[in-house]
């Protein structure tokens, strides 16, 4: 009775494992067009300077930043605080997870006329952030991979299948 388990145990481990590839590992960025605003996902501090470099090339007039209040993310918070309101937007969403994110970001969009948003986040991040977003926002997006130490990844892809899990079982918006 054990050997069978075990064998399914490895099949599966295995498939993930090949699966986890092309969803987490390799999944690629979308070309950068003008957009209306660029927006970065809270998580990691690596993702707020690759969308700096994106917002002060001009690919957008308006930055968002998940959770930059947060006194911890010493860089996002002094922007939050000492930037330009009109062009840096810092939220902290309600409930805090990607989906919320992807919810506060598609009502601020419809609010402001957003027809086009980048998202920057993880590249293992991307394949669900991608789909949360698009349930909520109907414009056009752009996401853009921050890539993140080798030595994280398997931590992060086991999180990721757990979370990309809940998101498949739990639809809409």
């Amino acid at each position: 009775m054990r050997r069978p388990l075990i064998a399914i145990a490895f099949v599966l481990v295995a498939a993930m494992s090949v699966a986890s590839v092309p969803l987490f590992i390799l999944y690629e960025d979308d070309r950068l067009t003008m957009a209306d605003a660029v927006i970065v996902l809270a998580g990691q501090e690596e993702r707020l300077p690759v969308a700096l470099e994106i917002f002060e090339r001009g690919v957008a007039p308006t930055l968002v930043i998940s959770d930059g209040l947060d006194p911890r993310w010493t860089a996002a918070n002094r922007l939050c605080r000492f930037g330009d309101p009109r062009r840096i937007v810092c939220v902290r969403p309600d409930p805090y997870s990607t989906r919320g994110e992807a919810r506060f970001v598609a009502r601020l969009a419809r609010e402001r006329g957003w027809n086009s948003l980048v998202i920057v986040s993880s590249r293992f991040h991307l394949f669900r952030s991608r789909r949360l977003f698009e349930r909520c926002f109907d414009g056009k997006l752009s996401v853009v991979a921050v890539d993140y130490s080798a030595l994280r990844v398997p931590i992060a892809i086991a999180f990721e299948w757990t979370k990309l899990g809940v998101a498949i079982v739990r639809r809409g918006c």
